[in-house]
Formats: structure tokens, sequence, C-alpha cells
């Protein structure tokens, strides 16, 4: 049985498509590729299992929908298996029913956080044949295709009752469903990801997190301890936080530098896992001299370190911690579900900053209950931590209820919503009413970038460079940020 996991070419007309292993999805003029590690996990899953796998990730190679079409023309998969998310359902839909039409035998898979929230919704836009929800994606495509005989559809040979909870299929006159979706797998049976079958290289320099390239990313656990921010949406994924155990980790770390030559490398868990698990795993990571070798990057929470962790986070040789700042409000941060007093912000940034750590914060904007005074007040927030280096870099964003996230349901039983054409969710512009006026709105997002033009920031990047490599960072990050300025309606 031959599948095809990856992502297929995409109206690129809005800039470059931020897709995969993406939990806030973007058009970017600046193409950034993350490397998809559960898609990644998937792919490597079936090929162990005796599988013919291929990889075909068509926005980070650049291929146009006509060579897409030629390469499945060529390759004749029996399975195509997307990820999605909301922004590009509709093109997604689009495309299954363009396979379905020239291939009716190959069977059709999507899986996601939009999918996992509305999985009966695409059953009625398109001709798809499996919906799998949650985030072990990768097991369940593993169960599915064990179940599938001859690459055909339920029939007489296809054993639905032996499908794990969580998938969602056709049947003659209706969709059905396994039951709701668990979180019982075991992390470290995963095998280590099989990189060159999923073509890391695409992912590995074009990547405003890093400073030394090649860069990758790992995940130590799925996905976040936190897990109750009402925007996010991959609580719909991973409503359950698991972590693989240390060891594992520093293993597959290891092989990474060995083996790939990697530099820099991005846990994408969406919090990196703190107290004893943390002070273990630095620990592991000074006694293997891996601190020696590579610099480390994670998702973190204010409030979730003391200083003593900080300092041992830089001796293991961690560089870019990336905290949700999302707004300098109180009100709001309260209302989101943030669990975070406003005062930490400036404490964390400045421990990290003690500690020799990098902070990059993300906020956002456009919040239906937010005046311009509260957005101006996150702004100024922002823009000080960067002028006065508490904080290395930023990332601003227009705010996206994205459908199975609480704040999608807070505004749509309070008519919030101007629309719920999927297209809009990109973070163009607000879909959220709001009494800011869009071109306010995003003139409040791209003046976070501004920051750069100032001279007390420049001083302080200038007194910072310490080599080359320093230099060649800078340039790299001020082409994101002059796209990021741009990053408009399109």
């Amino acid at each position: 049985m031959k599948v095809m996991i990856g992502y297929p070419p995409l109206n690129s007309r809005k800039g470059c498509p931020t897709l995969g292993q993406n939990r806030q999805f973007q058009y970017f003029k600046q193409p950034t590729y993350i490397y998809p590690v559960v898609p990644a996990q998937a792919a490597t899953l079936l090929r162990r299992s005796g599988y013919e796998v291929l990889w075909n990730d068509s926005l980070a190679e650049g291929r146009s929908v006509q060579e897409f079409m030629e390469f499945l023309y060529r390759e004749k998969p029996d399975m195509v298996a997307f990820e999605t998310k909301t922004p590009v359902i509709k093109q997604i839909w689009r495309i299954i029913d363009e396979i379905k039409e020239k291939w009716p035998v190959c069977v059709t898979v999507l899986f996601g956080d939009h999918v996992s929230a509305l999985p009966e919704e695409s059953f009625n836009q398109c001709k798809v044949d499996f919906v799998l929800t949650g985030g072990d994606y990768d097991f369940l495509l593993l169960s599915l295709c064990g179940r599938l005989k001859d690459s055909r559809l339920p029939d007489s040979c296809f054993r639905i009752d032996a499908l794990e909870p969580g998938v969602y299929y056709r049947s003659s006159t209706e969709v059905k469903n396994t039951g709701k979706f668990r979180l019982n797998h075991n992390l470290d049976t995963l095998p280590f990801i099989d990189r060159e079958l999923t073509h890391w290289e695409l992912y590995s320099r074009k990547n405003g997190n890093y400073k030394r390239l090649p860069g990758t990313y790992i995940m130590s656990g799925r996905d976040c301890w936190w897990g109750k921010c009402s925007f996010c949406s991959w609580p719909t994924l991973y409503p359950e936080f698991r972590v693989r155990s240390v060891d594992k980790v520093l293993d597959e770390i290891e092989l990474l530098i060995d083996k790939y030559r990697v530099a820099e490398i991005m846990d994408d868990t969406g919090c990196f896992p703190a107290g004893g698990w943390l002070k273990d795993f630095c620990a592991g990571v000074i006694k293997r001299g891996i601190n020696k070798r590579v610099y480390l990057d994670c998702n973190m929470r204010f409030g979730a370190l003391k200083e003593e962790d900080f300092s041992l986070m830089k001796k293991a040789n961690f560089r870019l911690l990336l905290f949700g700042l999302e707004s300098a409000n109180q009100a709001t941060l309260d209302r989101i579900n943030k669990n975070l007093k406003k005062e930490k912000i400036i404490e964390d940034c400045r421990s990290a900053t003690r500690a020799g750590l990098f902070p990059h914060i993300t906020v956002m904007f456009g919040y239906p209950w937010e005046s311009l005074a509260d957005a101006r007040r996150t702004l100024e927030l922002g823009r000080r931590l960067l002028r006065k280096g508490l904080a290395y870099t930023a990332q601003a964003t227009i705010a996206i209820p994205y459908p199975g996230s609480p704040l999608f349901e807070e505004c749509r039983r309070n008519n919030l919503l101007r629309t719920l054409d999927w297209d809009d969710y990109d973070m163009k512009l607000p879909v959220m009413r709001t009494e800011i006026p869009d071109k306010i709105l995003l003139g409040l997002a791209q003046g976070m970038y501004r920051v750069s033009f100032h001279p007390e920031f420049i001083w302080r990047k200038i007194s910072a460079l310490r080599d080359m490599g320093d230099l060649r960072y800078y340039f790299r990050s001020a082409v994101k940020v002059c796209g990021h300025i741009f990053d408009g309606p399109a």
C-alpha cells in the first residue's frame, strides 16, 4: 500500500502559508517553514510498518497545482493524507474533490485542529473518505492503514469496529464515527523521525527562530501542560498533556547532532515541561555535553520558572524562549484564561535576560472587549520590552478565534463574529467585532515591528554583536521584519 502524506499547493496570492505544525495560521511575505513533527512522525510510523510512504510538501518545495497533480498521476498513491487548518480548508476541499474525480479509488484523509473541531463539515463539503480527530493522528493513520484491504473504502473487507476511536468515515447513507478520540498512546513507543524521508532540509533554514543553521524541530510532549488559553485551537487536539521520557528526548537530540549536524533545535511542545522534568533534562544535557554542541529553543509560559530555572537552562545552552504575552491588560489576560498576572511579564523577561537567555514575545490585537487605549497599552509594553533589551524579538498578530476554541464559542454565542467564511480567518483582517477600525488595528500590529527602527533598539543590537554569526542572524531577522511590516491585507 502506497501512502502520500504532506501539504498540497495553495493559493499564494496572500503570501507564503504557514500551515504545517502551526497553532496560529498566517500568510507571510517572506517564506517561513516549520518542520511538521507529528505528520513526519506519521510518515515514519507507516514506513516502519512496511508501507510505501511518499512525502510531498508542495508548499515548502514550491510545487504548482499542475506539478502536484502530475506527481499524483505518476506515483498513483493508494491513500493521500493532509494536515489542514481553518483558513485553507476550502482550498483543501477543492483539492480533495479534484483527486477523487481523477482517481476515485484513492483514499483521502484529513487531520488537524479544524477538522477535529468540525469533523462532519468536510464530508458535507467535499468527497473526503476519512477524518482523523485529535492530535495523535499519527497513531490513528497507522490504525486506519492496517484495516484497509487492497486500498478499498469501507466494504466487506474493512473492519470499522477494529479502528481506534476518533475516526470519522462516510458510509453509504451517513457520516459515522468510532467514538471520541483518546490520548492513551505512549509517546516513548514512537520511533525517531525519519528525517530523510520527510525532507527535513526543506525546513532547516527559512525559519526566524534559528540563529545557527541548519536547525530543526522536535516535540518533547503533546502539547501544553496549561492548555486552557481560550484563543488556542490546539487543546482541541490535545486536551490532555503527555511527555516523553528525558532519556528518549536526549537520545533524539544526540542523533540529530551526530547524523545531521544540526546546530539549533526548537522544541515545539506547546509549553516545555517545567519542574522536575526540566531539571532532569538540563542535567542530562550538561552531563552528555550536548550544551557544548547545539543551541536549544522552546516555548515557555510566563510565571512557570524561577530564577534558578532560567540559570540552569542557560547552562544547558538554551537560547530562545518563546513567551505568549498576548495583552498588557489584566482583564484580557483573565478573560482568555492565561493564568498570568501582568507583573510577571516584565519580571520573567528581566530574569531570562539576566540569565543570558533571549525572550521572544507574542502579542495579539483585536479582542472584542478591548478599547483602543487597551490595545495601545499592549503595543507600548511590547515596544518597551524590545527597546530595553528585555525581549529579543516579537511577533504581533490579529487575534483569531478558531473553531473548537472557547473564544470561538464565546464569540458565536454573543454575536461577535463578523463572518464564518473560513478564508477570512488568516490574520489579515479581524473577524471579531471590535470598536477599533481595521486600519488602526493593523497599524498596531505592524507598529510592534517598527520598533526595529528606534535608535535605542538599533544601538542595543549593535552593542550585542559578537561575531559574524550574529551579523548574519541580524540580517536574516531584518528581512523577516520588513516582510512583517508589509504583511497587510492582500
